[in-house]
């Protein structure tokens, strides 16, 4: 792996949105593609940070090289993360191959910091074998881990009412992997029924999510977790699924930087212009329906 203060640096100017770092991306883009991404999410309080510290640790006892990114809620006074998850996972800071950052959500509602797919652009060229993205847990609005990782672990945990609740609003759809954490507690049995229950009535899927329960806290299932983790790797290589994912993924991101920098055109243009504000005064007023205010808008790009 390489320099960890030096891969902090650049994920620091990924971030801050510096024009350097993406021109070095560039150079350096054939040089990735070789981390797997592992995308670890699911309700608060479910122990998503305990399982990646566990599954880190697993890997670490194979020799694997990983990075972490755990997004963390925005704090309403620096900006930056709040570093829940960094402190529960402090002695792994001090392995030198393993790299992990907390960054901020800046009020993205898809559980993601707007900067995590350049940060695991930089892990993968820093030489990680895995890489785990911790989201930030906020429920129903965390379905944008499904376009960057290769393999989605859902962690619940059992007599929370939020994981009824997921299965409810569809989040569960996106996990390839069902971890039920505190399985010691009363109740992962029902969790784990709940679950297969659901899977039952799915039958879209080729390909049957594993369910496991675990426990985070007493070490418990973590070494099988990981297993089926690589299994399930194993599994869209040889049926060539896993370059169906990366091209979806590619194709989302690539529109997404489209959408960024046309609304940065956009933003540049009214800036300093005040048609932006007569515009949504006529609309208000009725003498200007929004899709003329758009259209406005657009004569001014071209």
């Amino acid at each position: 792996m390489g320099d960890k203060r030096a891969c902090a640096r650049a994920i620091t100017m990924v971030e801050n949105g510096d024009k350097e770092i993406f021109d070095m991306i560039k150079k350096l883009y054939k040089y990735t593609g070789r981390a797997y991404i592992v995308g670890i999410t699911g309700p608060p309080g479910s122990g998503k940070s305990t399982v990646t510290d566990k599954l880190t640790k697993e890997l670490r006892k194979r020799k694997k090289k990983v990075g972490i990114i755990a997004i963390d809620p925005t704090s309403p006074f620096t900006g930056g993360a709040i570093l829940g998850d960094r402190i529960r996972m402090n002695d792994l800071a001090l392995d030198k191959e393993v790299f992990i950052r907390s960054m901020g959500t800046r009020g993205s509602l898809g559980g993601l910091s707007k900067a995590t797919q350049g940060a695991v652009k930089i892990l993968d060229i820093f030489g990680t074998d895995y890489i785990f993205i911790e989201t930030v847990g906020v429920g129903q609005s965390e379905i944008d881990i499904v376009k960057l990782a290769d393999t989605v672990l859902m962690v619940m945990a059992p007599n929370m009412g939020d994981d009824i609740q997921a299965i409810k609003a569809g989040i569960v759809e996106i996990a390839d992997i069902f971890a039920i954490n505190k399985s010691d507690l009363d109740g992962a049995d029902k969790t784990e029924l709940e679950i297969q229950m659901m899977l039952d009535l799915n039958d879209k899927k080729d390909y049957r999510p594993f369910v496991l329960k675990v426990s985070g806290v007493r070490n418990e299932g973590m070494d099988i977790l990981l297993d089926k983790i690589i299994e399930h790797r194993k599994y869209l290589e040889s049926t060539n699924k896993l370059k169906d994912i990366r091209v979806r993924n590619a194709k989302l991101e690539i529109l997404k930087l489209v959408e960024d920098e046309l609304m940065s055109s956009v933003m540049k243009t009214i800036k300093n212009n005040s048609i932006l504000e007569e515009l949504a005064e006529k609309v208000v007023l009725r003498n200007l329906d929004p899709y003329t205010g758009r259209d406005k808008i657009i004569e001014l790009l071209k």
